[in-house]
């Protein structure tokens, strides 16, 4: 054997010990922050049969706590009583005379038939629950509807496609210079 020998395998052990030291260094590092990421909750699934047609919207949870945004009356031949609340994104955006909408902002329409009040005869109240109606700013991914997805909502469950088309152009021709929203924050 020659003194060249040797010296290689010790350089090969050296190298083994070497790149087993990095490896195991890598796993220690690596791997715990992977199961922490595996393990995560990721994003709520979204059932299908919960969310629009066409714009893939559902009824936020927690939207019956958030802030009024402004009342409204339908006449004939809706004749509901409708509320508009807002997530803090919109709260601050309407506070703020913030337009156009930020990502992030959703609106929610609230109705209810119109009832006359028992107790009291020239007093309406809100009467059998009609429709939740949504809205969600997302520039990107709403970006053919003025950045706005839409759904509506009878039951708990969306209404159909047909009727989930109508939502953008009414919006555009009649709402187009305030970000396609028709509410008004209350004084």
């Amino acid at each position: 054997m020659t003194l060249i020998e040797p010296e290689k395998n010790k350089r090969s052990y050296v190298t083994a010990i070497t790149l087993a030291v990095l490896l195991l260094v890598v796993l220690l590092t690596c791997v715990p922050n992977l199961v922490s990421i595996a393990l995560a909750e990721g994003p709520a699934q979204v059932d299908r049969a919960d969310a629009s047609p066409i714009f893939g919207v559902t009824i936020p949870p927690g939207y019956k706590q958030w802030e009024l945004i402004a009342p409204a009356e339908e006449a004939a031949p809706l004749d509901e009583l409708r509320a508009v609340v807002g997530n803090q994104t919109a709260i601050d955006a309407y506070q703020a005379g913030k337009l156009p909408f930020p990502d992030g902002t959703i609106l929610v329409k609230r109705a209810w038939k119109r009832k006359q009040s028992p107790e009291f005869a020239s007093a309406t109240i809100p009467g059998a629950a009609t429709t939740v109606q949504v809205m969600v700013k997302d520039s990107r991914k709403y970006a053919t509807t003025g950045g706005w997805g839409f759904g509506r909502f009878v039951g708990g469950k969306p209404v159909d496609e047909a009727q989930h088309r109508t939502c953008w152009g009414c919006h555009e021709a009649r709402a187009k210079s305030r970000d396609y929203v028709f509410t008004r924050l209350a004084p």
